[in-house]
């Protein structure tokens, strides 16, 4: 038991040394962020940038001001929707002050110049000088949370020359831009089993308390983030983390909870001609499928076609997407039990869980209860990517393609027909764009 202790030390200290050296800037200590996390409402992606500028070390006394630090930040400089008349008032009063929100640019061609807008202040049409989008580009594509120092000065009508308010300096305080190539370059360093605990440790886990199957089977969570179109389905017991992931961990999926939707607001509103959630996210997740339901008599159908294809037809046009679906649910008998009497797609709703023509869609059924259920020792407090780092080069992997690789080393069976030859593709490809990225 003690040499096994011994091992888990020296392999966490081995792993955490080139985490230093390959990834600095870009780590976090989990445990702080649980620790503030509890007492402040802003995204978890949010508060690890600012852990990993501040308690990169491993002095406890640097750590504790540099979390003390973190929550001052937050309680001085974070906008609460509610209080933002209270911040706009200051900042009249001041002449200047610093705040934390989520900032998106856009070009007024006419007028040939950028434009901020503030999500939680409210402001819209703040001029921006044009080396901050040429230079944090990810402001143009649905923005960045930053830290953002804003003058106000009003002058009199005669001498009026446009906006009061102005932005000073602007940081981001979420990757501006990914090195895919240093990624790549520092994965090198790494073994395939210290790879597979850095991932798991990044979404709070801790892997040493795991076996090497439930590894697995936790990564294959994070599939429909790094694959395009991939169709996953857990079942389980309860309170096994089943939507955490992708509520919490990446700003880039969609948790839709309770599971009453339509057609407009998922694939296509025709009155607005505009795309909904699929085109908008890279992954929607379904909480507690037993509640999907459409108000629309085609929304199944509709579903059924976008699952296969990736494309989904309404009106006239016909609309291409990349998001993945996830599909989590709990089954409350034991396995035996519901194969017996009825199947394992139980809790879905009939017209989804005995369609067999839906269920062929799956790429992977997620065997939820063999996910052990979470306990506090099943998180890590140990070093892991911030979120918003592991959130963007998953990302960026989706636009990657590996599933060929494995032509290579086996031919797939003639027993599989084309569904199955897609889906064990896809699983294949995802698994390596996590494991394998460089």
């Amino acid at each position: 038991m003690m040499e096994q202790e011994n091992e888990c030390k020296s392999t966490r200290e081995a792993i955490k040394e080139k985490l230093r050296q390959y990834f600095d800037g870009k780590i976090v200590r989990k445990d702080l962020t649980k620790k503030i996390k509890e007492g402040a409402n802003v995204p978890v992606y949010v508060l690890e940038f600012l852990l990993g500028q501040y308690c990169c070390s491993d002095d406890e006394e640097v750590i504790e001001q540099g979390v003390q630090k973190v929550k001052r930040i937050l309680a001085d400089n974070f906008v609460r929707p509610d209080e933002a008349q209270k911040i706009l008032t200051k900042l009249r009063q001041k002449g200047s002050h610093t705040v934390i929100d989520m900032i998106t640019v856009h070009l007024d061609i006419k007028k040939n110049a950028f434009y901020a807008a503030f999500s939680n202040l409210g402001l819209t049409d703040v001029p921006i000088e044009d080396e901050y989008p040429e230079k944090y580009d990810r402001l143009l594509c649905g923005g960045i949370w930053c830290i953002v120092q804003l003058d106000y000065e009003y002058v009199e009508e005669e001498k009026k020359n446009g906006y009061p308010i102005r932005i000073r300096k602007l940081n981001p305080i979420q990757m501006p831009h990914i090195d895919m190539d240093q990624l790549k370059q520092g994965r090198k360093a790494f073994s395939k089993e210290e790879w597979i605990d850095v991932m798991l440790r990044s979404i709070g886990m801790e892997p040493d308390t795991l076996s090497y199957r439930e590894k697995w089977l936790l990564l294959t969570r994070m599939i429909p983030l790094v694959e395009n179109n991939f169709n996953l389905c857990e079942l389980g017991p309860r309170s096994t983390g089943k939507s955490h992931l992708y509520k919490e961990i990446s700003p880039n999926s969609i948790l839709v909870s309770g599971g009453q939707t339509t057609v407009a607001n998922l694939f296509y509103n025709m009155g607005r001609k505009t795309v909904g959630l699929v085109g908008l996210w890279d992954c929607v997740a379904f909480d507690e499928v037993a509640g999907i339901r459409f108000k629309d008599k085609d929304g199944v159908q509709i579903m059924k076609d976008y699952m296969a294809s990736g494309s989904f037809a309404r009106g006239k046009e016909e609309k291409a997407a990349s998001a993945s679906m996830v599909f989590v649910g709990n089954i409350n008998q034991s396995v035996d039990v519901l194969l017996k009497t009825s199947s394992l797609f139980d809790p879905f709703p009939p017209e989804m869980g005995t369609d067999t023509a839906f269920l062929d869609r799956m790429h992977c059924y997620l065997p939820g209860w063999e996910i052990p259920k979470l306990r506090p020792e099943h998180f890590t407090n140990d070093y892991g990517f911030i979120s918003d780092y592991l959130a963007e080069f998953i990302r960026e992997l989706r636009k990657e393609q590996y599933g060929d690789a494995m032509d290579h080393y086996f031919r797939l069976g003639k027993n599989l027909n084309q569904r199955d030859t897609i889906a064990v593709r896809r699983l294949v490809d995802g698994y390596l764009k996590l494991v394998y990225p460089d």
